[in-house]
């Protein structure tokens, strides 16, 4: 069943979301859902609904979650490791996932608060370092 069908908010399967995040092998077309299960491993976060069967079913918040780890590793090109610290680590808790993601909009009412933000990012950049 396409995703389309579904209602907002309806739990997607392993392959629904294989295919969103286009965890796709370009050379047989066969959807990469051993990736997600890999991760799940990895990452204590992701964790979806197991039923019967043992069928995997992801909310829209886990997708988010493997969407974000997705572009760490693959886009943004951090080891396991470095995602894991962004994840674990508590101060970057405080920060939004768009943050993370580099597309954060500030709304902020201070200059104190930028400054602030700034320097938490800086922190977690750091921390990133010593893991490349």
């Amino acid at each position: 069943m396409d995703n389309i069908d579904k209602n907002p908010g309806a739990y997607m399967t392993i392959g629904e979301v294989a295919k969103k995040l286009d965890l796709i092998n370009k050379n047989t077309g066969h959807l990469q859902t051993h990736t997600i299960r890999y991760w799940e491993k990895q990452f204590k976060q992701i964790k979806p609904h197991i039923r019967a069967g043992k069928r995997r079913y992801y909310s829209d918040k886990t997708f988010e979650l493997l969407k974000n780890i997705k572009y760490l590793l693959k886009v943004k090109g951090l080891k396991i490791t470095g995602v894991k610290k962004i994840l674990n680590n508590s101060q970057s808790q405080l920060l939004d996932d768009s943050t993370i993601l580099g597309i954060y909009k500030p709304d902020f009412k201070s200059a104190n608060e930028i400054k602030e933000k700034i320097k938490k990012i800086t922190n977690i950049i750091k921390e990133l370092k010593k893991f490349k």
